[in-house]
């Protein structure tokens, strides 16, 4: 049956590697782990079998142009697949979910975050979903390159549910995560299927550039290759920019994409280049998730990538036609201070630590919070709060209870009389109720819950399923924001600075991982033995072959990453004239963390709070390493320089 799925509505004539392996598996009602390069056809494991499943089957993907992409495929080949996002206006998402209890659907596409939506949790609890997948599944390792804490409460979604099987898909997971995801999924290990990471038509190539050289280095690989779809890698947002212009200047048209774009003309360009209309794209990691052009010839990094991990990701972009394609890198050692800057500003400080614990010690038996409200309190970074949170959970001492709108508004499509006089007896009196207990402006209504709380006529719950009846009859438009999460203090009792302390030093580890993650990658780039293997062998995969001989090591030998141009000694700047803003714009003493992330222009919520990056000394040692600059500030915080 599936051979005939394949070739009636997909259009395909042979399953490609590893495909029929597991989506045997699915349609057998088993759970299953699909480890493929990027580009080779993941997708199809879940599309095919959600045919031939009895319910829905639910898709978490982290991003939108991934979904959509996805979806597009998929309409193409009349299937009728959905998604429920952000994006979506109340009547559109109502839509979808009246469809999908319809069994209109086969299909639905969301974020994680989507499971946080109190309205999206009462919809799922009404209809059976058969397989749950997993898009970018090693996001949910501690020990994968992209770790998301919200990804860690996905099996619980599952049990919650009810939903029998998983599909779990990704491109790049090491050994170790493979067995993470095994043991989070209760996944058994003959059911993880492995294609390979190699790729006979990449050639892998690493040359040592120095900073000052790389312009011209990248303008002459270019220059004869204007006509073919290009990606060059970088860092920085204005480095995108710089490197765009450059190239442009000596005629190789060359267009920068970056998170700093607007959504609108990101989409045009990427569009532009899946149509071939732009060739040459210079782009941060922003751009290439959800990229599926098949003749992209040239992937170059100008900057060394995040890790191996995300290398090979982002060379996996090339030559999916299977024709000869080119992977170059760069390489010196100057961005590896940046890259390092990116760990340590998901390191929180143990003061911030700390006070996360007492906000929560001091909650009671019921910690009701809006989780937007706590970096600017704790000082920490978001993805670090959420992080926190998933490890306390995890010891024990925080159970999540659920997630809800705060706050609920609604403008009348009919006057309320009209609403009211629809119903009668104790609910015509109920709905009456409601619209007292809320406050009216010119417009909009707001739902004022804490006045709801001292009438024992109302119930949250039952309120907002009437203003959601409401809405679907058309008879008002309703709104919801301000989310918050609401959680159980299970052992309030917990000391607190051992606590705090256990959970810095749990970070200090991660962060000392992620630094030898770009040590490990410098080593690989760096390797005497063939690239090809060398990548092969970091995701646990053996070759039949010891070289492959077209990458830059097989034919010239291997090489050492340019080293940085020399900087000036740290002890030529003035550290009190440095940081003499920063001191006196804080209330409390500053730590040695805090004003290292200021000289190296790390961001921190308090930063933004004081507008640090208007101040002098800000970033002001960027180029430098983050352990150099640090040792240098308490060298002189402990001479008495503050």
């Amino acid at each position: 049956m599936i051979h005939q799925l394949l070739k009636q509505q997909f259009g395909f004539q042979t399953f490609g590697k590893g495909q029929e392996e597991v989506i045997t598996k699915i349609t057998h009602r088993e759970s299953a782990i699909a480890i493929f390069p990027t580009g080779s056809g993941k997708s199809l494991c879940y599309q095919l079998p959600a045919l031939t499943l009895p319910n829905l089957t639910l898709v978490v993907s982290p991003l939108l142009a991934l979904i959509q992409d996805q979806l597009d495929f998929l309409h193409s080949k009349n299937i009728s697949a959905v998604r429920i996002d952000s994006s979506l206006s109340r009547e559109e998402e109502m839509e979808v979910m009246k469809g999908i209890k319809e069994n209109k659907h086969k299909i639905l596409m969301i974020s994680v975050e989507r499971f946080k939506n109190e309205r999206f949790r009462r919809f799922l609890k009404e209809i059976p979903i058969s397989l749950l997948v997993v898009d970018e599944a090693h996001c949910i390792s501690e020990w994968g390159h992209n770790f998301r804490p919200d990804y860690l409460k996905l099996p619980a979604y599952q049990k919650e549910f009810n939903i029998e099987q998983s599909l779990l898909l990704t491109a790049t997971a090491t050994p170790k995560v493979i067995e993470d995801m095994c043991y989070k999924f209760d996944i058994a290990r003959e059911n993880v299927s492995i294609t390979g990471f190699y790729r006979s038509n990449l050639n892998l190539q690493v040359i040592p550039v120095k900073q000052s050289d790389k312009n011209q280095v990248l303008a002459e690989t270019l220059s004869n290759k204007k006509k073919e779809a290009s990606i060059i890698y970088v860092t920085l947002q204005k480095t995108a920019e710089d490197v765009a212009h450059f190239l442009s200047s000596t005629g190789i048209a060359a267009t920068a994409y970056h998170a700093g774009l607007k959504n609108e003309l990101r989409e045009e360009i990427q569009n532009r280049f899946m149509k071939g209309e732009i060739n040459c794209v210079v782009a941060t990691i922003a751009f290439g998730m959800g990229i599926d052009k098949s003749d992209i010839r040239n992937v170059i990094h100008y900057d060394l990538p995040k890790s191996i991990e995300n290398y090979s990701q982002e060379i996996g972009r090339a030559g999916r036609d299977n024709q000869a394609a080119n992977c170059l890198v760069l390489a010196n050692r100057d961005n590896v201070n940046i890259l390092e800057n990116f760990v340590y500003g998901d390191t929180p400080e143990y003061e911030g630590i700390k006070k996360l614990l007492e906000i929560i010690k001091n909650a009671g038996e019921l910690w009701d919070v809006r989780l937007m409200n706590l970096p600017a309190l704790c000082n920490i970074r978001m993805l670090p709060i959420k992080t926190l949170l998933v490890y306390l959970e995890i010891m024990g001492i925080l159970k999540p209870l659920n997630a809800y709108f705060a706050s609920y508004r609604f403008a009348l499509n009919i006057d309320e009389q009209s609403i009211i006089n629809k119903f009668k007896g104790e609910r015509k009196e109920f709905i009456q109720e409601i619209f007292n207990s809320c406050s009216k402006a010119r417009k909009w209504w707001t739902v004022d819950f804490d006045n709801i709380k001292q009438n024992p006529k109302l119930d949250r719950q039952r309120i907002i399923a009437a203003l959601e009846y409401f809405s679907e009859q058309g008879w008002l438009i309703l709104e919801a924001s301000q989310m918050a999460d609401v959680f159980s203090i299970l052992q309030p009792q917990f000391e607190t600075e051992k606590l705090a302390l256990d959970l810095f030093e749990k970070f200090k580890l991660k962060e000392s991982a992620e630094v030898k993650r770009i040590e490990s990658m410098i080593a690989l780039f760096e390797s005497e033995s063939c690239l090809s293997t060398r990548l092969a062998a970091y995701f646990g995969e053996t070759l039949a072959i010891n070289e492959c001989g077209h990458c830059s090591v097989c034919s010239s030998g291997g090489v050492k990453v340019a080293q940085s141009d020399a900087l000036a000694h740290l002890e030529t700047f003035n550290f009190s004239d440095l940081t003499e803003k920063l001191r006196s714009s804080l209330k409390e003493k500053e730590s040695p963390e805090l004003i290292t992330k200021f000289l190296c222009g790390i961001y921190t919520p308090k930063f933004t709070t004081i507008k640090a990056k208007g101040m002098p000394g800000f970033a002001q040692l960027e180029r430098y390493r983050y352990q150099d600059v640090m040792n240098w500030v308490k060298a002189n915080q402990k001479v008495g320089k503050v």
